[in-house]
C-alpha cells in the first residue's frame, strides 16, 4: 500500500510517531556504552567504556530511578565525575527528555565546562547534536545560558550570580563543585534551587558533586552523611577478602638514608597483607561488580544515594603518583589539597592551635650570624598605640624560615622618633655566613590603628616603597591572595594618599600556624631560637581557628586565647613582604659565595613588588576635522 500524501509527508509522519513512542527500556549506563563518544583530546577517545570505572554506572544509572530524588557523589580528582553527569545530561536529552539545570561555582567555570566539556561532548555525538537547537536559529534557543531541545532545555547558572537562579526551576538540577559556591544572605545556593523545584514535586531530582573542604563547613560532606553513604568494595586479588581501598593502606619504602622512595608503593591487603600492584588494584576495581560487590550503603536508602570515593580507585594513576603527590603537599605544609582532592576527605581542623611547650622545645642555637641556608630576609611590623613591634625572619629554599630577631622599639607613633628607630634598624646590614653583608631585603609595616595612627603610618610610609617598606592592611574574608596589588590611600579628605597592599591576614595565618606544627626541617619549616623570651611563643600561639554559626550558616575567624598576639602578627607581615617581594632564593643563595666580600644586592635578585593599580584611561570622543575654505572664491584654483 502507498502513502498517498507523498515520501515527505511520510517522513514526517514517520519523525512524530518516533517521537510518541516510549522511551527504550534502556539504563543511562547502557545508553552511554552504545552511543556517547568520548571527543578527541581526552586521554580515551571514542565510545564511551565504563569498564575502567566500573563505579560511575551505579550513580548514572540512579539518575533515572524513580525512587531516588538526591544523588550525592562525594569524589576525588581523577575518577571521572563530571563525565558521569555529561552522561546523565545527555540521557535526559534523548531518552527522557525534561527541563535542566546546570550549576557551576563561577562564570567562568561555567565558560569552561561548556567549552571543554559540553559542547565537544554534543558536537561528537549526532544523538545529541540534532536534537539541541543550533546557534541563531529561528526556533529553539542556543547560547550561554540556555539550550533547547525536544521536550525541555538545559539552563546554565552560577552560584555568584543570584539573578541566574533566580525565577528558575528545573526537574533536574545538577550542581558541580559545590564546596565552591559563594553563600548569599538568602541560603546556599544548592538548597536554594533545590527548593525552588518543589513544583516538580515527585518528579525532582538533584546531583550534587564534588571533593568536599573543611568539616562543619563542607556541603558535599555534610550531604554525603545525610544519604546513605556508599562506598565501593573490591576483593582482594590473592585472598578475596571484600574491602574498600583505604590511604591508610598503601605502603612504600625508604632508601638506607631514610628518603622517601614513592616508586615503591604498593597497597596492603586489610586482612591478610597481600601485597598489591597498581595491576592487582586495577583487576580488583574492574571486577568488583562481576564478583557481586562493588557500591555498599551503611544506611538504609530513603530516597537519597550518596556515594563517596577516593582518588585510589582511578585506573589511570599509578600508585607512585599518588604517594609523591603526598610527599610534595606535606613538604609544602599543604597537606588539606591532599586530603581533599585525592582522598575526598573533609579536613579536620583541630582547631588550627599551637602548644607553647611544643614550640619551646623545637627552640635552637642560634649563630651569631645570618644562618647559611638563608638567602633573604624580610621584617614584619606591627604597630601600637605606644611601641612598634618587629619580626626579623631568613627565608631559605622552600620558604624555611628562621626568627633571626625580635625588636620592641618604644615610643608614640604619632610622633616621628620612634619611625626613625624603625627605619634606622630597617637601613642595617647584618653578617650572614658566607662574609657577606646582607641587608634587610622588604618589611611590611601594620597601618591599622584608631586615634590618629592610621594617618600618622601614612605620613612616614609614603614614599617608602622606592626601598621595599610596604605599608599594609588586612584584608576581610577567606580565599584571598596574601598579598593584593596595591592601591593608593588615605585617611582624611586634605591628606595625601599613600600605597596600601592588602594582606589576606586570615589564609597567612593559617598558613604559619600549620607551618609551625611542622616538625621536621626542610620546606616550610620554622626555626626558633632557644634565646627568644617565652612570652614571644605565647603571643605566636594567641589564636585558634573556631567555627561558629550565625543564622545557621557557619562562619570561620580567627579568635584571641589571651590580649597580646603581636608575635603572630609579626610574622604574619614578614611573610607578606616574602611575597610582596617575590625573591628568587635559590638564586641569591648562588650569590652568597664564602670567599666573597660584598653586599647581598636586594635589587638584582629580588622580584619585583606588583605595579600599582593605574586608573584607567577615560575614553575620548575624537572630534570631526572641518574643512575649511579659503576665504573669497568658494572655489579652490589648481592654478
Amino acid at each position: 500500500m502507498s502513502w498517498p500524501f507523498g515520501s515527505a509527508a511520510l517522513m514526517v509522519a514517520t519523525s512524530f510517531l518516533a517521537g510518541l513512542a516510549p522511551p527504550p527500556d534502556l539504563k543511562p549506563s547502557e545508553w552511554a556504552e552504545q552511543s556517547v563518544q568520548i571527543p578527541v583530546g581526552n586521554a580515551i577517545p571514542g565510545l564511551i567504556s565504563f569498564d575502567n570505572a566500573p563505579y560511575q554506572r551505579g550513580p548514572l544509572d540512579m539518575t533515572a530511578d524513580p525512587s531516588c530524588h538526591r544523588i550525592t557523589l562525594k569524589w576525588g580528582a581523577q575518577v571521572g565525575k563530571t563525565q558521569l553527569a555529561l552522561c546523565a545530561q545527555g540521557f535526559k536529552i534523548v531518552h527522557d527528555p525534561v527541563s535542566q539545570l546546570m550549576m557551576q561555582p563561577s562564570e567562568g567555570d561555567l565558560q569552561t565546562w561548556l567549552t571543554t566539556k559540553f559542547n565537544p561532548l554534543v558536537e561528537a555525538n549526532p544523538d545529541l547534536e540534532t536534537r539541541i537547537a543550533t546557534p541563531r536559529a529561528r526556533k529553539g534557543v542556543n547560547n550561554t545560558r540556555m539550550k533547547s531541545y525536544p521536550g525541555g532545555f538545559i539552563m546554565f547558572a552560577w552560584s555568584g550570580s543570584p539573578k541566574t537562579q533566580r525565577g528558575r526551576s528545573a526537574p533536574f538540577i545538577v550542581c558541580d563543585e559545590t564546596d565552591g559556591y559563594d553563600r548569599t544572605a538568602e541560603g546556599h545556593p544548592v538548597g536554594l534551587l533545590w527548593e525552588r523545584a518543589n513544583t516538580f514535586d515527585d518528579q525532582r531530582k538533584l546531583v550534587e558533586i564534588s571533593t568536599p573542604t573543611i568539616r562543619g563547613i563542607s556541603w558535599i560532606d555534610h550531604a554525603y552523611e545525610q544519604g546513605d553513604q556508599r562506598q565501593f568494595h573490591v576483593a582482594c586479588p590473592h585472598c578475596d577478602t571484600v574491602q574498600t581501598i583505604e590511604w591508610s593502606n598503601v605502603k612504600w619504602d625508604k632508601n638506607a638514608e631514610g628518603e622517601h622512595m614513592p616508586e615503591s608503593a604498593y597497597y596492603e591487603c586489610r586482612a591478610n597483607g597481600c601485597v598489591w600492584s597498581d595491576t592487582d588494584r586495577y583487576f580488583a576495581i574492574r571486577n568488583a561488580e562481576r564478583l557481586g560487590h562493588g557500591w555498599k550503603a551503611k544506611k538504609p536508602f530513603r530516597g537519597h544515594a550518596s556515594y563517596h570515593l577516593n582518588g585510589l580507585y582511578s585506573c589511570f594513576v599509578k600508585l607512585k603518583m599518588i604517594v609523591q603527590s603526598f610527599l610534595d603537599k606535606k613538604a609544602a605544609g599543604d597537606l588539606q589539597t591532599f586530603v581533599n582532592v585525592t582522598l575526598a576527605e573533609a579536613w579536620e581542623e583541630e582547631a588550627e592551635t599551637l602548644e607553647v611547650e611544643q614550640l619551646i622545645a623545637r627552640a635552637e642555637p642560634f649563630p651569631s650570624k645570618v644562618p647559611m641556608e638563608v638567602g633573604v630576609q624580610t621584617c614584619g611590623v606591627d604597630m601600637q598605640e605606644d611601641r612598634l613591634e618587629l619580626e626579623r625572619v631568613g627565608w631559605g629554599l622552600g620558604e624555611e624560615s628562621w626568627s633571626l630577631d625580635h625588636q620592641v622599639f618604644w615610643g608614640d607613633p604619632l610622633k616621628p622618633e620612634v619611625w626613625n628607630q624603625l627605619f634606622d634598624y630597617l637601613d642595617q646590614t647584618f653578617d650572614h655566613e658566607s662574609g657577606a653583608q646582607m641587608r634587610i631585603a622588604s618589611a611590611c609595616v601594620d597601618t591599622g590603628g584608631s586615634g590618629g595612627l592610621t594617618q600618622a603610618a601614612y605620613e612616614q610610609l609614603r614614599g617608602k616603597q622606592r626601598r621595599n617598606i610596604f605599608a599594609i592592611k588586612g584584608g576581610k574574608g577567606w580565599d584571598n591572595p596574601i598579598a593584593s596589588a596595591p592601591k593608593k590611600s588615605k585617611s582624611g579628605k586634605r591628606a595625601r594618599p599613600v600605597t596600601l597592599f592588602t594582606i589576606g591576614v586570615n589564609d597567612a595565618k593559617l598558613i604559619v600556624m600549620r607551618r609551625a606544627k611542622q616538625d621536621t626541617p626542610g620546606q616550610g619549616y620554622c626555626h626558633w631560637p632557644v634565646d627568644r623570651d617565652p612570652e614571644w611563643f605565647h603571643q605566636l600561639t594567641a589564636e585558634r581557628l573556631v567555627t561558629r554559626f550565625v543564622r545557621g550558616f557557619p562562619i570561620r575567624e580567627w579568635k584571641k586565647t589571651r590580649d597580646r598576639n603581636e608575635a603572630l602578627d609579626c610574622r604574619v607581615y614578614a611573610y607578606a613582604a616574602l611575597k610582596i617581594l617575590n625573591p628568587n632564593i635559590l638564586m641569591r643563595l648562588r650569590r652568597l659565595k664564602p670567599d666573597g666580600d660584598h653586599v647581598a644586592e636586594d635589587e638584582t635578585a629580588a622580584g619585583e613588588p606588583p605595579e600599582e593599580a593605574k586608573p584607567k584611561a577615560r575614553k575620548t570622543r575624537r572630534g570631526k576635522t572641518r574643512r575649511t575654505r579659503p576665504r573669497g572664491s568658494g572655489r579652490i584654483s589648481n592654478r
